[in-house]
């Protein structure tokens, strides 16, 4: 059963958008943000060049590399699979929204601390999922992230990074030691 989503102030109610490029509302990281779009403008496209928010990567653009992974009400997406209009009533979270208060996510700092990239680009897409994986699941198993991060390509080889820096974030998230 399909349920109308709430609608929020600032955004669009649905219905007919386009064919020319109209303003589209999004409450991306707890700001709505408006810009120009068309009805075929894909969610990275407008993070990335409507916003100039370049965090979120375009890898393959077809849905099978992940580095877009951004969060649509919390759960992982790929962001060049989606349309930016059909996320008008939802809430959007990318890598530039993941830290708080000036502090970097756990997941985010164990990147770091465990030396889990390399040449960064699958980094964003990868941090997104393992982030929404500690987040959700902080008794995580070595499994779980991989299964998290099943749909992301690493051309570095730097998964056996990864899978520390995440169960680390995890286990320093269990322990309080993560704020």
């Amino acid at each position: 059963m399909s349920v109308a989503p709430h609608h929020r102030p600032g955004h669009e109610a649905p219905g007919t958008f386009g064919p020319e490029p109209q303003p589209l509302s999004l409450l991306i990281n707890g700001e709505v943000r408006t810009a120009l779009a068309d009805p075929a403008t894909t969610l990275v496209e407008f993070l990335r060049e409507a916003l100039g928010l370049t965090g979120t990567k375009i890898g393959c653009d077809r849905g099978a590399c992940s580095a877009c992974t951004v969060w649509i009400d919390g759960e992982v997406a790929a962001s060049c699979m989606t349309l930016a209009l059909d996320v008008r009533e939802r809430t959007i979270t990318t890598i530039e929204g993941l830290s708080s208060e000036g502090k970097l996510h756990p997941v985010q700092r164990a990147f770091i601390e465990h030396d889990a990239l390399q040449c960064g680009f699958c980094t964003p897409g990868m941090v997104m999922s393992c982030a929404q994986l500690v987040d959700h699941n902080p008794n995580c198993t070595l499994e779980d992230v991989k299964t998290a991060i099943s749909g992301h390509l690493c051309r570095c080889g730097t998964y056996p990074n990864i899978f520390k820096a995440t169960l680390a974030a995890a286990a320093a998230t269990r322990t309080g030691k993560a704020k």
